[in-house]
């Protein structure tokens, strides 16, 4: 065996690595007015505005890097509106997929 080859069967041996999630977002649409402000205070920068739209006309934001939040609420804290908060998570490996949560129409 070559060198590429023994290192593609290493490679292929060794588990990949996964990064622990350490924070959720939870996102209500419905609610958000589009201030900005939990992305100009999110420590991790880890939101985004999105190119979407909610059902008022403002663009909301979105989660970019699930595996960066660390779940500190800050984004919740400056809310004005309570539509956006983080919960912190302990020993987790959530998948990337449910890391972000939107509420659409959730209680208003």
């Amino acid at each position: 065996m070559n060198n590429a080859e023994e290192q593609a069967a290493e490679a292929s041996q060794t588990p990949e690595k996964t990064k622990k999630v350490r924070g959720v977002v939870y996102f209500n649409v419905s609610r958000c007015k589009g201030c900005g402000f939990c992305i100009a205070f999110c420590p991790p920068r880890v939101l985004e505005f999105s190119s979407e739209f909610n059902s008022q006309g403002y663009n909301f934001p979105r989660l970019v890097n699930p595996e960066g939040c660390t779940g500190c609420d800050l984004c919740g804290l400056y809310c004005p509106d309570f539509a956006i908060y983080a919960v912190m998570l302990k020993y987790s490996s959530r998948p990337r997929e449910e890391t972000a949560r939107v509420l659409e129409g959730a209680r208003q």
